[in-house]
């Protein structure tokens, strides 16, 4: 049994009801809202949304197609995607890490000893934005942390102007970030990971 599948808080936030046909038989359908870890094949959907959500805002990708595959390779059970009847909708991509702050090697490395949780994306299609979406899947995510033994932080990197997004949703900043990617510079920011998961999501963000 996955992680995934033994935490109910990340199953399906509902199901539709089967439908019948004129003939009185039922007949599938998709999971309305459905959460899951990601898997290589899935790479092309997560680039499209990343590209699109990224590149118009800064000119680049957090994570380039081949490094979204590679991740997913390594260590897919660090991802989480959003999907609505079997569509990708938004999604978090992660890897382990085992020093205190981000280094430039954090950007393409997967540390399986590591404890510390680094958060490469978080990106959310451009037709379900401003609806909280983002919010709802990084709650979900670190809830899913907390059920790993392993995870003892969550970190990441932003631009200031994300700072208050991520401290809605619990993450406290750790100063000016050493990685710089061409021009652009980052804050560095974490988040505890400790402890049994909420089976309600009881944060403001």
């Amino acid at each position: 049994m996955s992680a995934l599948s033994a935490l109910p808080f990340l199953k399906p936030v509902h199901l539709r009801s089967p439908q019948s046909s004129p003939g009185g038989q039922r007949r599938h359908t998709l999971p309305a809202s459905e959460f899951r870890c990601l898997s290589p094949e899935d790479a092309i959907s997560v680039f499209e949304i990343e590209r699109e959500a990224f590149i118009s805002v800064s000119g680049d990708c957090p994570l380039h197609l081949d490094e979204i595959r590679h991740f997913l390779n390594l260590c897919p059970e660090l991802s989480l995607g959003w999907f609505e009847e079997g569509r990708l909708v938004a999604f978090i991509i992660g890897s382990l890490w085992d020093q205190d702050r981000l280094s430039q090697a954090a950007l393409t490395l997967h540390k399986p000893r590591g404890t510390a949780v680094h958060i490469h994306v978080l990106a959310v299609h451009r037709t379900f934005r401003q609806q909280g979406k983002g919010s709802i899947l990084m709650w979900r995510y670190l809830q899913y942390l907390r059920c790993l033994p392993f995870a003892r932080r969550a970190l990441l990197m932003c631009e200031e102007f994300l700072v208050p997004f991520y401290q809605k949703c619990g993450f406290e900043a750790l100063g000016p970030c050493e990685v710089t990617v061409g021009e652009l510079a980052f804050i560095e920011m974490q988040h505890p990971v400790r402890g049994h998961a909420f089976m309600r999501r009881n944060s403001g963000c």
